[in-house]
C-alpha cells in the first residue's frame, strides 16, 4: 500500500508506548527454546519476532523466515545441534542473496552437517542436527555480529562451551555485549578479553522473568521527529538508563541536533530545545550501524552536513541500505555521495516536492524518512514494510498529529 504522510503544524506532543527490542526478544526466545522454563515478557510483537517463535515451535521440516535476517542466522545455529532433526531453512528472495558461509563453515568447525540447497553459500540451508561438542572456533570478526552471537547463544548447551577466536576488527560490539549480558542473566559464565570470547557450559540456568526493554532503534524515529519539529515533547516508554541496546548512543547524538532527553522511571521524555545545533555531523556508527538511515535523514531535513563511517554492514541488510538512501535523498534535492562503508551529505536545504518513496522492502526505510513529512508532504510506497520491527508505527505517528492516508 501506498500512504501519503504530511503534518499540519510541526507541532509535536504526545505519549507513545513502543514494543519490546527486536534483539533482545530474539536472542531470549533462543536461550527459552534451549533451556525451557522461563517466561519472557514486554516481547516484540514484530513481524521477525513472530517468524522466530513461530520456527522454534513448529515440528515441521521446511522453514521459511521470509526477510528476518536474524532469525535465518539465529535459526541456523539452533538447528545444527537439535539431534536427529532435519530441516531446510530458507526465506525470500532477498534471503537467499545474503550471505551466510562464514557462519556455516564457524558451525562445520563445531562438526555441524549443514549443505546449501541452491547455491553455495547462500540460502537455503539443509541441515541436519546433531550434538555438538563445542570447542575452538575462529570467526572474522568484520562482516555482522549477529552469525557472532548466534555461536554465543549456542555455548552453554554444548558439552565444552565455546572459546570464539575474532579475527580482524570487531564490529558492533554493543550487540555482542548484549548477547554475554543475556547469557549472564541466565547464570551462564562468560569472558571477553581481546579478540576472545568464552561461554562456559551450563546445565540448570537460573528461572527467573525475562523483562525485555523497548527498542531503542524504534525510538530513533521520534528523536527524528523531535528534531525536525518547531515544538515537541515526546514520552516513550518503556526504558532503562542502563540499557544493553547500542543504539541507546541516540540521546548523546541527538543532543547535537537539539533534542534533549531524560528519565522519569521507564518513561523517556524528548524535548526540542531552542538553541543552536551542530552545523556539521561526523560520526563512526560501526557499533550502532542501524540508525544510520535515520540520522542521515534528521540531517538533510535540518539542511547541515553528514558524515557517517562504519556502515559496511549497510550493504548486505535487506537492501543494500547505502545505495538506497543515495538515491532517494538524490530524489528529494540532496547532495549525497556514498561508498562501500560510508556516506556524506553536503549542507543545503531543496526540499523538491510531490515525491515517492519506495523501501525496497526494507522497513528501515519507510520509518526513516516519515519525519520528513514535518518538512514535506511525502508518499511512502509498501507502507506495510513497518510490520518487519514495528507493526504500530503509523498509528503511534497519528498520536502525534501526522496525517495519514
Amino acid at each position: 500500500m501506498e500512504i501519503k504522510i504530511a503534518h499540519p503544524n510541526t507541532h509535536c506532543k504526545g505519549s507513545i508506548n513502543i514494543t519490546g527490542s527486536k534483539s533482545e526478544t530474539n536472542r531470549l526466545l533462543l536461550l527459552q527454546a534451549l533451556f525451557k522454563g522461563f517466561e519472557l515478557k514486554n516481547t516484540s510483537n514484530s513481524d521477525d519476532s513472530q517468524v522466530m517463535q513461530k520456527a522454534l515451535q513448529t515440528s515441521s521440516d521446511h522453514i521459511d523466515i521470509h526477510h528476518a535476517g536474524t532469525a535465518m542466522r539465529f535459526l541456523t545455529a539452533y538447528f545444527s545441534h537439535q539431534q536427529g532433526r532435519s530441516v531446510t531453512l530458507t526465506g525470500s528472495q532477498r534471503m537467499q542473496e545474503r550471505p551466510i558461509r562464514i557462519l556455516v563453515d564457524a558451525l562445520r568447525s563445531l562438526g555441524a552437517s549443514i549443505d546449501y540447497g541452491k547455491e553455495d553459500g547462500f540460502p537455503p540451508l539443509k541441515i541436519h542436527g546433531k550434538k555438538l561438542a563445542g570447542g575452538k572456533v575462529e570467526l572474522p570478526a568484520d562482516v555482522s555480529s549477529q552469525y557472532i552471537s548466534a555461536l554465543l547463544l549456542l555455548g552453554p548447551v554444548l558439552e565444552k562451551g565455546l572459546e570464539l577466536h575474532l579475527i580482524g576488527k570487531i564490529t558492533s560490539i554493543p550487540y555482542i555485549n548484549m548477547t554475554l549480558a543475556l547469557l549472564n542473566s541466565l547464570g551462564v559464565t562468560t569472558s571477553f578479553v581481546g579478540q576472545v570470547i568464552r561461554v562456559l557450559p551450563i546445565e540448570e540456568p537460573k528461572r527467573a522473568t525475562q523483562i525485555v526493554e523497548s527498542d531503542w532503534s524504534s525510538a530513533s524515529y521520534f528523536f527524528s521527529i523531535a528534531a525536525l519539529s518547531d515544538e515537541a515533547e515526546i514520552h516513550l516508554t518503556s526504558y532503562r538508563q542502563e540499557s544493553l541496546q547500542g543504539d541507546s548512543v541516540l540521546r548523546s547524538i541527538y543532543k547535537n541536533l537539539g533534542v534533549s532527553s531524560r528519565f522519569e522511571g521507564t518513561t523517556l521524555i524528548l524535548k526540542k530545545e531552542d538553541k543552536p545545533i551542530s552545523s556539521c555531523m561526523d560520526l563512526d556508527l560501526s557499533e550502532a550501524p542501524d540508525i544510520a538511515q535515520t540520522i542521515a535523514v534528521s540531517c538533510y531535513g535540518l539542511g547541515i552536513e553528514c558524515n557517517l563511517t562504519g556502515l559496511h554492514t549497510l550493504k548486505i541488510k535487506e537492501t543494500d541500505r547505502l545505495e538506497a538512501l543515495h538515491t532517494e535523498l538524490t530524489k528529494l534535492g540532496a547532495s549525497i555521495r556514498v561508498t562501500e562503508k560510508s556516506l556524506h551529505l553536503a549542507a543545503g536545504i531543496n526540499f523538491k516536492k510531490n515525491c515517492s518513496i519506495p523501501t525496497y522492502n526494507d522497513h528501515r526505510m519507510a520509518m526513516a524518512f516519515a519525519p520528513l513529512a514535518l518538512k514535506i508532504p511525502l508518499k511512502i510506497q509498501e507502507a506495510g514494510v513497518v510490520s518487519k520491527s514495528y507493526p504500530d508505527f503509523w498509528e503511534d505517528l497519528k498520536k502525534l498529529n501526522f496525517q495519514i492516508n
